[in-house]
């Protein structure tokens, strides 16, 4: 039995893979017009950053709900992206378009990602505790501290001079058509130092799916790895935000797709099917917004709104199910 559930995964596996693959092929050489030599390696770029981003929210998420249990939140709940929007929203609102923390596009990718982990850091050193429901209040704290800081961005946002307001919006929405090739090389160094340390937490991450008392009984220290799974979800999702903007809903819709579609409590597994169905939608959403949509319209749009309806119909679900 378990033998042919295995062999069914790694089928879906292999096929979520060729479709990534069909679809990574079909962006980078349909329809190139000009310069072949300047379009293509642009096109790499976003590739790369496409799945970097992909992988990254689709790991962050997955890790986040085990420890929450919960599949209908994503880290984005304790307010990271709001603290994203702050930072950029100030910087425009007191240094202006022209600053070197806007211009540098080292400097604002840095800026951004130091800003979202102190925060989080922050805000898990002074709310976790080992109590009967630490992550509870912590989640709770995030809302409101994530409501509060998106009040501060309005407000800013409303006085702000209408020319810096146009020029923040570019980075407040996600993007991947000006992408720099530095920062993508940057991100998928930040990746790769967070899966060599994430593979270290997997094992624990199958325990954990018994729940808190089963996984104590089974010698995990159950705190100390949810407070480490926080802490790299944080870094995950902070990196992509800085490197192309807030994705809001892409974590929920691809960690309950991979949930849906493989059968398996793995996370090695679940993760890995995440991330391929998050680089399957980003890439052939950009694809649409390319070829189809002639650049109308966002990637952020139309993932925000497919998002929006999928959350509707889970939490639906959610409510069935408790009947």
């Amino acid at each position: 039995m378990q033998n042919n559930v295995k062999k069914r995964n790694t089928v879906k596996i292999l096929i979520l893979l060729v479709i990534a693959i069909v679809s990574i092929i079909g962006f980078l050489f349909y329809n190139i017009q000009g310069s072949f030599s300047y379009a293509f390696p642009k096109r790499v770029v976003r590739v790369c950053a496409m799945t970097i981003t992909g992988i990254a929210i689709a790991y962050a998420t997955v890790m986040f709900q085990t420890v929450t249990r919960n599949r209908i939140l994503t880290p984005s709940i304790i307010g990271i992206d709001s603290m994203y929007e702050v930072v950029q929203t100030v910087i425009y609102f007191f240094l202006g378009s022209a600053s070197i923390f806007v211009v540098d596009r080292y400097l604002n990718f840095g800026t951004a990602i130091v800003a979202m982990v102190i925060f989080a850091i922050l805000l898990y050193r002074f709310l976790f505790r080992a109590d009967k429901y630490p992550i509870f209040l912590l989640l709770l704290a995030g809302m409101i501290i994530g409501t509060l800081l998106g009040s501060l961005v309005n407000f800013l946002q409303v006085i702000i001079d209408p020319i810096e307001y146009l020029s923040l919006q570019n980075r407040l929405f996600a993007s991947f058509t000006n992408v720099k090739s530095e920062l993508v090389g940057i991100s998928a160094i930040i990746l790769i130092a967070c899966f060599l340390y994430g593979a270290r937490l997997m094992r624990d991450l199958d325990v954990m799916n018994l729940g808190r008392d089963n996984a104590i009984n089974l010698g995990i220290d159950y705190d100390k790895i949810v407070l480490r799974v926080l802490i790299l979800a944080s870094i995950l999702l902070a990196t992509s935000t800085a490197l192309v903007g807030p994705v809001t809903f892409l974590g929920l819709i691809v960690s309950n797709l991979a949930y849906q579609f493989l059968v398996t409590y793995k996370h090695s597994i679940l993760i890995l099917g995440a991330s391929l169905i998050s680089i399957i939608a980003l890439v052939g959403g950009q694809f649409l917004v390319l070829h189809v949509f002639e650049l109308q319209t966002t990637i952020s749009v139309i993932i925000n709104f497919i998002g929006g309806l999928y959350f509707i119909y889970l939490l639906l679900k959610e409510s069935r199910s408790a009947r």
